[in-house]
């Protein structure tokens, strides 16, 4: 069984029963095999084998950039294949704004939908006009409009009603001319005379000074989600923290709304995982990173099993200490595909 450890930056020692790469629809439709489980993988920075994958790997290589403006925004339609990273760089030489807080996120173009990525203060939904996809059990081609992806906070449609049944082909992009900047999360927020370019490179120096570079020490990035809370359940925890950093998020009902008045609250993970003393913890090979304990680390030869023992202990403590359920944000893939913690 071909080795998945180097398809994979969090870099497990973990097979499965074949892997292909397709870089167009007919390929893929020519290897994907209906009875037989698969995975369509992007980039592997978000994906964790944490066992042996009893089905196909389909690595989507799927590539092109093609653009056009009108007097109010520009458009872009990129191959799922695509390095976000690199597309991000490429926005910025041709001065096509809007990504720039988004720098660095590892992974590839067509990831960005599935987890609705997101960094200081931006989400990539803003700026999805169109997705395509590949409807798997037909074939068909289907545009999905940004409404129709039910985009949420590190969420999507391909998570939930499309999750495992659609190959994102293409993501079509609409960023606007009159640009509006966000610095306010943050190191950003200390930014002078701050510009798109001046944000993607103060975005690019503060994750490498805090994150670690998969190349060197594997990784899956923000291993959790940051819990968005009842303004209530903050209330409770700020009365023992008075220090506990968090975001107003206004709720999506209608009263709320009506209202103006937030009634939900984002606390960040890392805050939590580091309160609950996991920041440094080792368990076997697998650390919660020193610097950025929302981050676990592959410190060689780790098991999928110590991975997940790590996660759980984080996840029971943090429930026990907060009263909040911390939710991965990594795709775990058990032997029959996706699993839940």
């Amino acid at each position: 069984m071909p080795s998945l450890q180097h398809y994979s930056t969090f870099g497990l020692n973990a097979s499965c029963t074949s892997i292909s790469s397709f870089s167009d629809v007919s390929s893929f439709l020519s290897l994907y095999q209906p009875n037989l489980p698969t995975y369509i993988l992007g980039g592997g920075s978000n994906s964790i084998f944490v066992g042996d994958f009893e089905g196909a790997v389909l690595v989507n290589e799927i590539k092109g950039i093609t653009h056009y403006d009108t007097d109010t925004h520009h458009f872009l339609r990129v191959g799922a294949g695509e390095n976000w990273h690199d597309f991000v760089a490429l926005c910025m030489q041709n001065q096509w704004y809007g990504l720039e807080n988004l720098a660095l996120i590892p992974g590839s173009v067509g990831a960005s939908p599935i987890q609705n990525i997101g960094a200081y203060g931006k989400e990539v939904n803003a700026f999805i006009d169109t997705v395509e996809v590949v409807m798997l059990t037909s074939g068909d081609k289907v545009l999905l409009s940004n409404q129709d992806c039910a985009f949420g906070y590190r969420d999507s449609i391909f998570k939930h009603k499309l999750a495992e049944k659609v190959l994102i082909t293409n993501v079509n992009f609409k960023l606007p001319k009159d640009n509006v900047l966000e610095v306010s999360y943050g190191e950003l927020s200390s930014l002078e005379d701050a510009t798109p370019e001046r944000i993607f490179e103060k975005v690019i120096e503060v994750r490498k000074s805090k994150l670690p570079d998969p190349l060197v020490l594997g990784n899956a990035g923000s291993f959790f989600k940051n819990p968005v809370v009842p303004l209530c359940t903050f209330e409770k925890i700020k009365k023992q923290y008075n220090n506990v950093p968090h975001f107003l998020v206004n709720a999506s009902d209608e009263v709320a709304q009506q209202s103006g008045e937030p009634t939900m609250v984002k606390i960040p993970a890392a805050w939590l995982i580091d309160q609950a003393g996991f920041k440094g913890k080792e368990y076997n090979k697998v650390r919660c990173h020193p610097t950025q304990p929302l981050v676990l680390t592959n410190l060689g030869d780790a098991r999928g099993e110590d991975v997940i023992a790590l996660a759980k202990e984080i996840i029971t403590s943090i429930s026990a200490l907060f009263a909040i359920k911390l939710e991965p944000e990594v795709r775990l893939i058990g032997s029959e595909g996706l699993i839940t913690l």
